[in-house]
């Protein structure tokens, strides 16, 4: 070819020199070709830890950042036999052989790959995920590839509770332990004092949005015994302990006894009001029992409700409804010869009956089943015939030995609630005191967000912003504040308002802003958040917070040598959560951040000053 080239061109009569600038020319020209073609794949140097049931990023991309779009990118896992995570080739995902688990799952930025970012994006992340993956891209003449290590983190729920849920026709304590905010699924099991397994006998799984929610019923018949409830998943286990005494076994005796009694009464109270019944059919008298009603926890009660004279009541109106409740009061309808119960208390779907026999012998009364402690109380039976009505109040009281922990539990949780409200107006107090002018620093913003004029707003645009700042977030759209604090209070409050994905607190001076981290303590960040509908806050790991109501305006106090960071919700003053003990050294400043790569929401976080 050099030969045929040197004619073409008409060299002259080919000396030793000009055959030596020709192989010189050749030679530059294939380095050249060469050297466009090479680069380095590159990916994280530590493990990328997920959160089971969340997204995550698996982070690669090419040095320099030349456009991969025309490359083959191929993620797979080196743990795996069929390995194929995902496929791009030929400008397209081709995910034809792609393990089954994760069909669905996967997804390449196609315009990042433009810029060199070959990140894969894997949805709902599962424990199966966990292991060693290859990123592997190849051009014409060159291939390159990163592994990226990927640990699976669980979500733990809360500690389980245990509760006597009543007794069988033999005496038997039916036992009840419930847990829920898992993922994945846990395996709850029971154990006795030997911690020897024992068998339940019912098992009832639930899933609430993305949390597992287990519960298992055991009968036991043994007395002083220490029966334990377990809940596993992966190497995190909770535990809850009861003790059977031999009071809560002679509460089932003292209870049939006083059934027994009730019937007696009953039968003698349908004796006298049949002798002292009327002939009127217009006009009537409704009646219940004198004393109050007691039923045990877990059995069935009869609560009683007749007219006088014993006409038939299956033409008329028989509401029952609990007269004590301000709010969703009705308990059981029948009307026009049927059962309406659209609008019941959800708590009693299911666990109400009028006998429709004893209508015709105006015989009302309601049978209640599998009684709970939340059903003591005052009920109202209403009976209704065109121009006439009455009606008869009784009175329920609920017996169980075992609620005593369910009353201390209400007490604790009615403390908790006050001791949360005044901690969120003490820090309210504390805080206004400590107020101080943030204003955001557009030099540290992530490309794709904008940066009001006055520093007090920033929201999400899909295009890419120039700035002069080297220092600024890449993958997290997130911002800091211009000025630090390096001692004494400092608080401040964000408007969250429309927005549905967020993050907020403080972050350490020259914290990592590239790439995927994680938003925690150890890496210099305290925040709390909004993500997937849910709140939560990352410390040693992933909580997940049960606010009672959704936060518009949300406030950051801190104290650096107290090591406090707290977050409170303004507009209510109850505390949402508190970091303590930290050990700051360095200056913390005010951040705020509307999630990982991309918010289609173009509502703006704002830092307020009317306060």
């Amino acid at each position: 070819m050099r030969a045929d080239l040197k004619k073409r061109l008409k060299f002259p009569e080919e000396t030793a020199h000009t055959s030596l600038r020709l192989d010189i020319v050749f030679w530059s020209k294939g380095l050249e070709f060469i050297s466009r073609e090479q680069y380095e794949v590159v990916g994280p140097t530590d493990p990328v830890f997920a959160v089971a049931g969340e997204d995550v990023i698996l982070p690669c991309s090419v040095k320099p950042n030349i456009s991969v779009v025309n490359m083959r990118v191929e993620w797979f896992r080196l743990d795996l036999r069929d390995s194929l995570v995902h496929l791009y080739d030929d400008h397209v995902d081709k995910n034809t052989d792609q393990i089954q688990s994760y069909r669905g799952r996967t997804k390449l930025n196609h315009q990042e790959l433009q810029r060199g970012d070959a990140s894969l994006k894997l949805s709902s992340v599962q424990i199966s995920d966990e292991g060693r993956y290859k990123c592997f891209i190849q051009s014409k003449s060159w291939s390159d590839d990163v592994t990226v290590d990927v640990n699976v983190e669980v979500v733990v729920g809360r500690p389980p509770v245990i509760t006597v849920d009543g007794f069988d026709h033999s005496g038997g304590l039916h036992l009840l332990c419930e847990s829920e905010g898992w993922y994945p699924e846990p395996d709850l099991e029971w154990l006795d004092r030997e911690g020897v397994s024992l068998s339940p006998e019912t098992t009832e799984t639930q899933k609430n949005t993305k949390r597992f929610s287990v519960k298992h019923t055991i009968t036991v018949h043994h007395r002083d015994d220490k029966i334990h409830c377990r809940v596993k998943l992966r190497h995190h286990m909770l535990e809850a302990l009861i003790v059977t005494t031999s009071n809560m076994f002679n509460s089932w005796r003292t209870s049939v006894i006083m059934i027994s009694v009730f019937a007696v009464l009953s039968v003698i109270a349908g004796i006298l009001i049949a002798v002292f019944a009327h002939k009127n059919r217009e006009q009537y008298e409704v009646v219940g029992p004198a004393d109050a009603v007691l039923a045990v926890a877990g059995e069935d009660v009869i609560l009683p409700c007749s007219v006088k004279p014993n006409i038939s009541v299956v033409d008329m109106r028989v509401e029952w409804f609990r007269s004590d409740l301000k709010d969703s009061q009705l308990v059981h309808l029948y009307e026009d010869h049927e059962d309406k119960n659209t609008d019941q208390i959800q708590s009693y779907r299911g666990r109400t009956k009028l006998n429709h026999q004893e209508l015709q012998r105006g015989n009302a009364s309601l049978k209640l089943s599998s009684v709970r402690v939340s059903d003591e109380g005052l009920y109202k039976c209403f009976i209704q015939y065109k121009s006439w009505y009455d009606d008869a109040t009784v009175n329920v009281s609920v017996e169980g030995n075992m609620f005593n922990s369910w009353r201390t539990s209400v007490v604790v949780i009615s403390v908790f609630a006050v001791l949360s409200v005044i901690a969120g107006i003490l820090i309210a107090v504390f805080a206004h005191k400590n107020k101080v002018n943030v204003i955001l620093d557009a030099d540290t913003a992530h490309p794709q967000l904008i940066v009001s004029r006055d520093g007090k707003q920033v929201k999400y645009e899909n295009t890419q912003m120039k700035g002069k700042g080297k220092d600024r977030f890449d993958k997290y759209l997130g911002v800091v504040g211009k000025d630090g604090f390096s001692s004494g209070c400092f608080y401040f409050e964000v408007q969250v308002k429309g927005q549905t994905q967020w993050y907020l607190g403080v972050t350490r001076e020259s914290v990592n802003k590239k790439g995927w981290i994680s938003l925690s303590p150890d890496n210099g960040y305290w925040i709390v958040g909004l993500r997937d509908g849910g709140y939560r806050a990352r410390d040693s790991s992933d909580y997940s917070l049960s606010l009672r109501v959704n936060p518009q305006r949300v406030g950051v106090f801190v104290d650096y040598e107290k090591g406090l960071v707290c977050f409170n919700d303004v507009k209510s003053m109850c505390h949402i959560y508190s970091f303590t003990d930290q050990c700051f050294n360095k200056k913390l400043y005010p951040f705020v951040c509307l999630g990982y790569w991309i918010n289609v929401n173009s509502t703006p976080l704002i830092i307020c000053d009317d306060y």
